[in-house]
């Protein structure tokens, strides 16, 4: 495994990869890698010849009060994960290598950036799709992979690459959970022991819309009423809790075909979402 700091290297490493005609997987992420990064990277373990991840913790995606300079670091264990799991190239580039002083472009997937967490975070996911790109393009990565846990950032992404006309194979893989049912975040590590207990909340509200729809609900309006009530009991402030089309991202009014049921609240000072896509008949 090669760990490169500087596009140069990182470049010349795959074209020693392109040469021999091997293919490469390309899982960008934050670092603080926990069991929902290595799902991703053991699928793209199977499906490529080559896998990189890239390291980096994109200031551009942090809002002035948030929480970039506490985000979890740990270069060591994340690098010793990424050898077990196989990994050809760890790129870990400082952020004057991404935004250099002159650096004055960005990407804005527009709509779909101004909705659900977009409201509460603006200038996040023109900062999340910025970043994506110019990995994209340093990379060229035949194919790429993200977790549905941040499911409008994929359906942002998959629209960026389809308007910027990138090539590459876009691969959005489930949610992974972990032992008791909170869905993988590095900042989980923020919780405390009370705070974990209450964070448990997300996905059992989830779980309760899944289960008033099947049972006939059809009110996006009622069902989003009634886990706010329940989540309510437990989080320190709701974001939104909201029942939208997978592939507009917008409100429905009478739920059919497929739903996806989003949340996002706050336990203590940490800020969690969550999300339960569910079919009807």
């Amino acid at each position: 495994m090669k760990c490169v700091i500087t596009r140069g290297a990182l470049q010349r490493q795959l074209r020693r990869f392109r040469t021999r005609g091997e293919s490469i997987g390309f899982v960008p992420t934050m670092g603080d890698l926990h069991v929902g990064h290595l799902s991703l990277i053991h699928r793209a373990r199977r499906e490529n010849d080559r896998v990189v991840v890239s390291i980096f913790v994109n200031p551009k995606q942090f809002g002035p009060n948030e929480d970039y300079r506490r985000y979890p670091r740990n270069l060591k264990r994340d690098a010793r994960l990424c050898r077990r799991a196989k990994v050809d190239i760890i790129f870990t580039p400082a952020a004057a290598q991404i935004y250099p002083a002159d650096f004055q472009t960005s990407v804005d997937v527009e709509r779909f950036g101004k909705l659900l967490c977009g409201k509460d975070r603006p200038g996040h996911f023109k900062g999340v799709a910025t970043v994506v790109a110019k990995l994209f393009h340093w990379v060229v990565p035949d194919r790429a992979y993200f977790g549905l846990k941040d499911y409008q950032q994929a359906v942002i992404i998959r629209q960026m690459a389809r308007d910027l006309g990138f090539s590459v194979g876009l691969r959005f893989c489930p949610l992974v959970r972990e032992g008791d049912g909170l869905a993988a975040s590095s900042r989980n590590r923020y919780l405390s022991v009370e705070e974990r207990k209450r964070a448990l909340a997300l996905y059992s509200a989830l779980k309760r819309g899944r289960e008033l729809i099947r049972r006939g609900t059809r009110e996006a309006a009622l069902v989003e009423r009634k886990l706010r009530n329940y989540l309510s009991r437990f989080v320190d402030r709701i974001h939104y809790v909201t029942v939208v089309d997978p592939d507009s991202l917008e409100n429905v009014r009478r739920i059919r075909g497929s739903v996806l049921i989003a949340v996002a609240v706050r336990v203590g000072k940490t800020r969690l979402i969550d999300n339960l896509k569910v079919s009807v008949h």
